[in-house]
């Protein structure tokens, strides 16, 4: 096993604004905060997939925030970190992966019944109560922002999961 003052350790300070993958941090939070915005600016209805959404989002965006300083600080350099820093990612991909599916399933069914109530034939999805009519098409319309920003989170996660297992077994 190779020592944490090789080449391939975790970057630490500074250096993580110009190593690979570890430059993802900042798109992470943009996009996986973006989805927290868009989301919580709707109304958050129905309930049980959008909290998902919702707690996926800000977990995300908080233990990414603290990842980012636990490696600013450099309290990264231990041999776990490598392992840890992979596994936290993988996890975060498959938390953005289920969130984004719920999203889009939402949003279809929100874009479905928005069709359904202007006239258009339609069936009516997702009926969401104490809406009104002329409020669907801005929920639609934030709904798809977040679907877009939720899958591209999913991607740079995953792309980071995918640098880190490989730097993990480099280490």
């Amino acid at each position: 096993m190779a020592s944490t003052t090789s080449g391939d350790a975790l970057p630490s300070g500074g250096r993580i604004f110009t190593s690979f993958p570890d430059i993802f941090f900042i798109p992470e939070f943009v996009f996986g905060g973006l989805v927290w915005i868009l989301v919580a600016s709707a109304k958050v209805i129905p309930a049980n997939p959008l909290g998902w959404v919702m707690f996926v989002s800000i977990f995300c965006f908080v233990m990414t925030t603290l990842w980012f300083f636990i490696f600013l600080c450099g309290g990264n350099q231990s041999s776990i970190w490598p392992a840890l820093d992979a596994g936290y990612h993988f996890v975060a991909v498959v938390f953005f992966l289920s969130a984004s599916v719920d999203l889009a399933f939402i949003t279809y069914g929100t874009g479905e019944t928005y069709k359904y109530i202007s006239g258009q034939p339609a069936l009516p999805i997702l009926e969401l109560p104490g809406v009104q009519p002329d409020e669907y098409l801005k929920i639609y319309r934030l709904y798809i922002s977040a679907v877009v920003m939720s899958y591209v989170a999913t991607l740079l996660y995953f792309l980071h999961a995918i640098f880190s297992a490989i730097r993990w077994k480099r280490s």
